[in-house]
């Protein structure tokens, strides 16, 4: 098994990338080989700041080693420093369809109103995500309910490519259906996911949080009166309540049952300290190299050139191969 997953780099990360994301990442490491990739060149599909993108692409490379990628065991890299992502993106969109690419929610979303104004990026964006798995001829990539849609273009892309050109040059992806990531919300309002964006500092858990603002941010933690009951179901509408649970669950690797069957009856007073010691045990660790990794660009350059080393050379009898296939003569 080969499995391609790839992460848009954004600052500011926090508890829920951590457990939304990374985690899962370190668990695919012991199934398959594994490439994972920072998603630089899908950043510019949208406004963004240059100086930023490149702190932001190292700091989330540096999670992501101080969450448990070894790099390895796994290659890792950012898109940029491999350009044959945006060469094969070119040699696919002969093969890609206006139809299927204007039927692509995430374009409708990300557009909203202004879709005369968005970049073509934008709008090709799915076809270079097909490039992205297509060139390491991968076998699985991981989904969640917001990419099926992508998977399923991906393969039309590979299958009518080998098709019109009479060709195997791309292996078909099957989606990856691992641990279920999970879904952390806003610490303020339980209805919103956590995000670097929301204004308020306390509606998340950093990364970089030291350990007394980390439990100080669990216990100034939105939460209701009732104590916790017996069965998640009575936990509906009672979203704030919903996510401390889910938290402990997800930090504890237990189901959330199995923590409400330890704590049924007791209220916040006994619960946010218990998921505060919890939430510090298992982040400091992590934080810690985080932010010392973070100070250290030159060394996460480094990896980062030799994962892109590794991935460019998996990936480039790949491209020869489409080269050959469409009839162009590449000099490969």
């Amino acid at each position: 098994m080969r499995v391609v997953s790839g992460i848009q780099p954004t600052g500011n990360l926090h508890l829920g990338n951590y457990l939304g994301a990374i985690v899962n990442w370190v668990r695919m490491q012991d199934e398959g080989e594994c490439l994972f990739f920072l998603a630089d060149l899908h950043a510019i599909s949208m406004p963004y700041d240059r100086a930023e993108l490149g702190r932001a692409t190292r700091e989330m490379a540096a999670a992501l080693i101080a969450a448990g990628v070894d790099p390895e065991r796994a290659i890792l890299f950012n898109q940029a420093r491999v350009p044959a992502h945006a060469e094969l993106q070119w040699l696919l969109n002969g093969t890609a369809r206006m139809g299927w690419l204007s039927r692509m929610t995430q374009f409708k979303d990300k557009s909203g109103k202004n879709r005369e104004g968005a970049s073509i990026a934008l709008f090709a964006y799915p076809v270079l995500q097909a490039a992205d798995v297509l060139l390491y001829r991968a076998t699985h990539v991981p989904v969640g309910e917001d990419q099926k849609q992508h998977i399923e273009l991906m393969r039309d892309i590979a299958d009518k490519f080998n098709a019109d050109t009479e060709t195997e040059t791309f292996v078909l992806p099957e989606p990856y259906i691992g641990v279920t990531a999970a879904r952390i919300m806003s610490l303020r309002d339980g209805t919103a996911k956590m995000s670097k964006s929301d204004p308020s500092d306390m509606s998340r858990i950093n990364l970089s949080d030291d350990a007394a603002l980390v439990a100080q941010k669990i216990r100034k933690a939105k939460t209701d009166p009732e104590p916790l009951p017996e069965t998640m179901d009575e936990l509906a509408g009672r979203p704030e309540a919903r996510n401390l649970v889910s938290i402990y669950a997800a930090l504890s690797d237990v189901a959330p049952a199995a923590v409400l069957a330890e704590f049924a009856g007791k209220g916040f007073g006994a619960f946010k300290p218990a998921l505060a010691d919890l939430t510090v045990a298992r982040l400091a660790p992590v934080s810690e190299r985080f932010n010392a990794l973070k100070q250290d660009a030159a060394a996460i350059d480094a990896i980062l050139d030799s994962g892109s080393a590794r991935a460019a050379a998996l990936g480039a009898p790949v491209l020869a191969d489409a080269y050959r296939a469409l009839g162009l003569l590449s000099g490969r």
